[in-house]
C-alpha cells in the first residue's frame, strides 16, 4: 500500500501545481491579454494528468478500502487549486495511521 500511496502524493503534487500554473498564469494570458498558448499547452497537459491523479487515487482507495464517497471527494480535489495539496496531506496522514493500526506492534526482545 505505500508505493500506491506514494504514487497518489506525487501525483497529487504534479496536478495540484500544473493546476496552479493553468489558473494563475494561463487564464490572466488568455482572457487579458489575448495569449491563449499557456491554456492550450498546460490545460491539455493537465486534463492528461488529471487521468492519472484518478487511477492514482482509485488504486489507493481500492487498497485502503475506502467508502465511495471519499474516494470521490478526493478524486475532484484535483479540479479546484490549492486542494489537491490539502487533501494529500489528509490522505496521506488517514492511509498512514490506518496502517500503523493494522500493523501488530514489534514484540519486546528478552535479554
Amino acid at each position: 500500500m505505500r508505493a500506491a500511496l506514494t504514487r497518489y502524493r506525487v501525483i497529487a503534487w504534479i496536478v495540484g501545481v500544473v493546476l496552479i500554473l493553468l489558473v494563475v498564469i494561463g487564464m490572466p494570458l488568455k482572457y487579458g491579454f489575448g495569449e491563449p498558448i499557456v491554456v492550450e499547452t498546460v490545460g491539455q497537459a493537465h486534463g492528461f494528468l488529471y487521468m492519472l491523479y484518478l487511477v492514482a487515487t482509485f488504486d489507493l482507495s481500492r487498497r485502503a478500502n475506502w467508502p465511495l464517497k471519499r474516494m470521490v471527494l478526493v478524486m475532484l480535489a484535483g479540479t479546484v487549486p490549492f486542494l489537491s495539496f490539502w487533501a494529500e496531506r489528509r490522505v496521506s496522514a488517514l492511509v498512514l495511521a490506518e496502517q500503523q493500526q493494522r500493523e501488530p506492534a514489534p514484540e519486546p526482545v528478552a535479554g
